[in-house]
């Protein structure tokens, strides 16, 4: 029986404030992955494999080290480079799957609990379009309900927008609902708010089903919507920040 993995129904929400006021909402679904439970998720879900194809898909490939390793390991790694114990830890991630073999995750998020279920460190895993990553890494000082960081901006994700930026992350525990929201601010003004805000399902093959037929080409409805969005961008006259550096996979350690 599955546990701890669930389904959320979201919607995301991008509002620029500058230079050109511009706004965007669509629907979606994220899958919160307990890496304790993938295999239990393959044998239970008639839609959904890990590390091979179906309808519905979570690859290694896609995450951390971006190699096929474990994502477990890797996780366990940073978190000791960080020195916060590893011991009995469970870790949970908020993504995407792939649909039909394809994904695109502009933001995934790693919880990472104790022994005693205490949510201790986060990982947000930032893409962009040109097949790059960064990854913000937080050790937790208090868990709030609501928790909030902040980090300078150390990854080029939009054209259209300066690396000169501050994030301010807040997101909530995954619990009955999730909260993902950013502010980023270009010196002193807000610049950008992006969030994704959800509702959870049970993760079962009715819900997942369901899901899937709601959104049958998610995959490729994110990934078009960022470059018509882009082009609208680009219509209204906001300028193209061409990108200075080429990385792969970075990961900066915040706290």
């Amino acid at each position: 029986m599955i546990k701890s993995s669930c389904i959320y129904n979201c919607h995301v929400i991008h509002k620029r404030f500058k230079p050109k006021k511009h706004f965007f909402k669509y629907k979606v679904f994220s899958l919160l992955i307990d890496l304790s439970e993938i295999h239990l998720l393959e044998k239970e879900l008639t839609l959904f494999s890990y590390n091979k194809f179906n309808i519905l898909s979570f690859y290694n490939i896609d995450h951390g080290p971006r190699d096929g390793s474990s994502l477990v390991k890797w996780v366990k790694e940073n978190m000791i480079k960080n020195n916060i114990s590893t011991e009995g830890i469970s870790i949970k991630l908020l993504c995407y799957p792939r649909i039909w073999g394809y994904v695109f995750n502009p933001l995934s998020v790693f919880f990472v609990y104790d022994k005693n279920s205490n949510l201790i460190t986060i990982l947000y895993e930032v893409k962009n379009t040109f097949g790059e990553q960064h990854t913000y890494i937080f050790k937790l000082q208090k868990t709030d309900q609501l928790i909030e960081h902040t980090c300078k901006k150390k990854f080029h994700v939009s054209p259209f927008i300066e690396m000169d930026c501050t994030y301010f992350f807040k997101i909530t525990k995954p619990e009955e609902k999730i909260l993902v929201y950013i502010d980023q601010y270009d010196n002193e003004d807000k610049l950008l708010v992006a969030l994704q805000e959800g509702v959870k399902v049970n993760l079962n093959n009715k819900n997942l089903i369901k899901n899937y037929f709601f959104h049958p080409l998610m995959s490729f409805k994110i990934i078009l919507a960022i470059h018509f969005e882009a082009f609208r961008l680009w219509i209204k006259g906001v300028k193209y920040i061409k990108k200075k550096i080429k990385i792969k996979n970075n990961i900066t350690i915040e706290s």
